[in-house]
């Protein structure tokens, strides 16, 4: 039986909630910018990774962003280095298209794989993975904007406007085989003015699986209000983590402060 709207409530609060930095990778560095566009560089993502498993991350995510933009696979000699210095749950994103893709992130080091464009150009693909490898593999990325009053889905690192609403595509990919949705609202990625809440917490009441936040944190207290006013599983930043505004060991002991336990 599945569980009801209550039961994810309820067992999501007492879970542990995970605090995922996000290495959004272009021609071998990590990048970050504000809207998607104006990118920074932001360091190697290898020296980072290792940082960040350091500082005991809950997990790590790397996205290759400009992947599926140019039309290419995600560089797998970069992956298997980032792998290598990591010791915590690592997902793997950009230019995955078939199965024979995800078996060699898989085989890179990948622990799950992280799909945007092409599950939206073809929803079976979640099906596939999720069947060849379980669905605690398939993370389902969506980025999501805001126009004349509605929220749809971008594909091709937000380039390309689709006409999926943001809500009825998150349900279709849960209904698919997606273990877990990756949301980014573009509208305040980059922004440091806190995550989207409101649009984060309907969307968590209509899913009855994990939801990551993404986009908009800038201090530590933007963690905790996602956590307590949209009840996400997990929090994913970068720049701020990237710059060292804000340390995941002090971060974790803040959210515990205010009784918000983090694994």
């Amino acid at each position: 039986m599945e569980p009801t709207f209550t039961d994810k409530i309820l067992n999501s609060s007492t879970l542990a909630k995970r605090i995922i930095p996000c290495l959004d990778v272009k021609d071998g560095r990590t990048v970050k910018g504000v809207n998607f566009i104006n990118l920074r560089d932001a360091g190697d993502p290898v020296e980072l990774a290792w940082q960040y498993s350091q500082q005991c991350a809950d997990e790590l995510v790397f996205l290759d962003i400009s992947a599926t933009n140019e039309g290419r696979k995600t560089t797998l000699d970069l992956v298997k280095a980032v792998a290598e210095q990591i010791n915590i749950p690592f997902t793997i994103g950009g230019g995955i298209s078939e199965i024979a893709d995800a078996d060699a992130l898989l085989n890179a080091g990948a622990d799950k794989i992280s799909i945007n464009s092409a599950a939206v150009r073809n929803p079976d693909l979640i099906k596939q993975l999720a069947d060849a490898f379980g669905k605690q593999f398939v993370v389902v990325a969506v980025d999501t904007r805001f126009i004349d009053g509605q929220n749809y889905v971008h594909l091709n690192g937000g380039r390309l406007k689709t006409d999926w609403e943001t809500f009825k595509w998150v349900k279709r990919a849960e209904e698919l085989g997606a273990g877990e949705i990756l949301l980014t609202s573009m509208d305040y990625d980059g922004t440091k003015n806190g995550f989207d809440c409101d649009l984060l917490s309907e969307i968590n009441l209509n899913l009855t699986i994990p939801l990551i936040a993404s986009g908009g944190a800038g201090n530590m207290q933007h963690f905790t209000d996602v956590f307590q006013k949209a009840n996400v599983d997990a929090a994913l930043a970068a720049s701020v983590f990237h710059y060292g505004e804000i340390s995941i060991p002090d971060l974790k002991k803040e959210l515990k402060r205010n009784g918000i336990c983090t694994r």
